[in-house]
């Protein structure tokens, strides 16, 4: 297929090369120079605009930080709506929020087009493997169509319902993750500070009923894990930023649907902490560094400005 891939951030670039891996022609745009010319030495084609991205395409994604980002893609001048031919797929795989999609969702329609909303787990390493999880809201005549594509991209492509469905079950899984990485990093700390050595602490958690994603997978605690930011430090992940606006998504819609969200209020206020000291670019397990006394700022010297949705996760 032609695709247009609009996002080439943390999470787009790979998804974007599993698709040239897969056999499909891609065009490609992005505000990073460097990203998009990353992408045409991998065979894509490159777009001036996100208009001209879709040119001649038969499906459309966009992986990008936030609602506002997507409205932009999709409403400006040269935006996508704008270019699009009737009957495309419009594929947002963004972290935004559940009402927003359903507002764009009006919007395509209105020019014929569908818009699916499939927000994406499974990290970096996922995105960058293949093996990413794909939550997709929308009619089942519209997973169908899209569901090939994906398959490029994830192992999992889980039909979640109607529109905006994808992103109910992504900001509830985000809910956990930044729930429990707080309470890995907070355990993790403690046993550092009682003297275990944390590789020891790791394993024991690991093989007994505090396993977790973020214990087994993305330990917080430098050292233990050579393949988690941890151990670069907190560089090239999922930044705190978006983990704190992904929580802000979850808080949001539990105060419109009048449900608590005790802990996810809390979590949220450590990664407001972590930003509000300068630390919102360091991959969201940086959250440790409250725990162990640490000054959470973003010390690294070159950390990329982190332009993946979310989620990351």
């Amino acid at each position: 297929m032609k695709i247009g891939f609009i996002g080439l951030g943390n999470m787009g670039a790979p998804m974007a090369h599993n698709l040239l891996k897969a056999g499909h022609a891609v065009n490609v745009f992005d505000l990073s120079a460097q990203a998009v010319q990353a992408l045409v030495d991998a065979g894509a084609k490159a777009a001036a605009s996100p208009k001209a991205a879709v040119a001649d395409v038969e499906c459309v994604i966009t992986m990008l930080p936030a609602a506002a980002h997507v409205r932009s893609v999709l409403t400006a001048d040269d935006g996508v709506l704008a270019g699009i031919a009737p009957g495309v797929s419009i594929v947002d795989s963004s972290t935004i929020d559940p009402a927003s999609v359903k507002a764009f969702a009006e919007l395509a329609q209105q020019r014929g087009n569908t818009f699916i909303d499939a927000p994406v787990s499974g990290g970096t390493g996922g995105a960058a493997a293949g093996t990413l999880t794909f939550m997709v809201g929308g009619s089942a005549s519209a997973y169908e169509k899209v569901k090939p594509v994906l398959s490029a991209m994830g192992r999992n492509i889980v039909h979640c319902g109607d529109t905006g469905t994808g992103q109910v079950a992504k900001i509830c899984n985000n809910l956990v993750l930044g729930i429990t990485m707080a309470g890995v990093a907070e355990a993790m700390s403690l046993g550092e500070a009682l003297g275990i050595d944390v590789k020891v602490l790791a394993g024991i958690i690991n093989t007994s009923t505090g396993r977790c994603w973020s214990s087994d997978a993305y330990n917080p605690m430098p050292g233990v894990m050579d393949s988690a930011p941890s151990s670069r430090e907190y560089s090239g992940g999922f930044g705190t930023d978006l983990m704190l606006k992904d929580l802000g998504l979850a808080t949001d819609a539990a105060r419109f649907a009048r449900q608590p969200v005790y802990l996810g209020a809390l979590a949220q206020q450590l990664y407001q902490t972590m930003s509000a000291k300068g630390a919102g670019r360091l991959d969201f397990s940086a959250v440790i560094k409250l725990y162990r006394s640490e000054t959470p700022k973003d010390t690294a010297k070159d950390t990329a400005k982190d332009t993946s949705n979310g989620d990351a996760r």
